[in-house]
């Protein structure tokens, strides 16, 4: 397809299209003339993960463009293929070191990751940004005063392990390594947000039975 045909089938402008290209985001086409290129499905699904990436995930194109290599670099077995994409995204605020709060969260975090039995993530929490993540916000809690210990904690993430299974078997529907790195990128930015929303419904209607008038 032509250029423009590539713009109406994606719904990304012409223009931005022409600066995904510049910026490495989308391979170049096909050349068939000296100022027109022909392009594929292939550039259609980019476009589509990279739109979800940019303007849903809100994240800036350097990251993207990390997402992307990391997608396409097949010396990686598919485990790591996917997580390398995936902790390319974004993440909230790592752990304040100097904070005395950490270490305890520190400590709190890796015995949940024990009762669970999350072996993988138990090895890799000196580099994992989610650990990081989970410690700062262990860490705030506590600062707070909120329940934060393992047995408030557990619930939690027996929840997420059931979203982590429903999730991988959602990214298992697509046929090709490459789609799946893409699917689990995409869902990751989509879902999230998802996730809040249902949440935040959810607590709404348990407040108003508790609460409210209960109808």
């Amino acid at each position: 397809m032509r250029l423009a045909e590539l713009s109406e089938r994606s719904g990304v402008s012409t223009p931005t299209i022409k600066y995904y290209l510049r910026e490495r985001l989308l391979p170049p086409g096909r050349r068939i003339t000296a100022t027109q290129s022909e392009y594929g499905e292939e550039h259609l699904r980019r476009l589509r993960l990279v739109r979800a990436l940019i303007q849903v995930g809100r994240i800036p194109v350097t990251t993207a463009r990390e997402v992307l290599a990391a997608i396409e670099d097949d010396s990686l077995n598919h485990h790591h293929r996917l997580g390398a994409a995936v902790e390319a995204l974004p993440h909230g605020p790592e752990a304040d070191e100097t904070d005395p709060a950490t270490a305890a969260a520190r400590r709190t975090a890796t015995e949940l990751l024990e009762l669970l039995g999350w072996r993988f993530n138990l090895e890799v929490t000196a580099v994992s940004r989610p650990f990081g993540m989970l410690v700062a916000a262990i860490a705030a809690l506590d600062h707070l005063g909120y329940a934060c210990d393992t047995a408030h904690l557990l619930p939690y993430a027996r929840q997420a392990e059931q979203l982590a299974v429903f999730d991988l078997d959602l990214v298992e529907e697509f046929p090709t390594p490459e789609g799946q790195v893409e699917a689990a990128v995409a869902l990751t930015v989509l879902y999230e947000p998802v996730l809040l929303s249902l949440r935040r419904l959810a607590e709404a209607e348990e407040s108003n039975r508790r609460f409210g008038t209960g109808g």
